[in-house]
C-alpha cells in the first residue's frame, strides 16, 4: 500500500501572488509515448489545488506531464500587451521513482519565463 502523493501550485511571479483559475492537465506517460489523462483541475485562489492530484495506490511510479494552461490567466491579468501569449501552454514531464514519497511540482511563472523544482 502506497502513502505518497502527487501536489503542485501555480505562483505568479511577474505580480507577487499566487494564480488562481489556471486549468492543470495531469497525463500520464505510457513507455510507448502515449499519454493517459489522469486527471483535469484548476487552481483555487491560493494557486494551489484543492487536493492532491494523486494519492495512495494512485500514484505510481512512472513518468507523467502536468499541463498547465496559462494563456487564459495572462491574458486576463496582463501578458505585456501581446495580442498572442509567449506562453500559453506549459508542460513540465517528470519522474516518480518512489510511489511511496511526496512529488510537489509547483510552477512560478510570469508571461514570459517559467522555473520549476521537486519541492516538498
Amino acid at each position: 500500500m502506497t502513502s505518497g502523493r502527487l501536489t503542485t501550485h501555480v505562483l505568479d511571479t511577474a505580480h507577487g501572488r499566487p494564480a488562481a483559475g489556471i486549468t492543470i492537465l495531469l497525463w500520464a506517460i505510457e513507455p510507448d509515448g502515449d499519454r493517459s489523462l489522469v486527471a483535469r483541475t484548476r487552481t483555487n485562489a491560493d494557486g494551489r489545488t484543492d487536493g492532491p492530484l494523486l494519492e495512495g495506490a494512485a500514484l505510481r511510479t512512472g513518468v507523467y506531464e502536468l499541463e498547465f494552461a496559462t494563456g487564459d490567466y495572462w491574458a486576463a491579468h496582463g501578458s505585456g500587451g501581446d495580442a498572442l501569449p509567449f506562453l500559453d501552454l506549459i508542460p513540465i514531464r517528470f519522474g516518480v521513482a518512489d510511489p511511496d514519497a511526496h512529488y510537489h511540482v509547483p510552477l512560478l511563472c510570469s508571461p514570459w519565463s517559467y522555473t520549476t523544482y521537486r519541492g516538498s
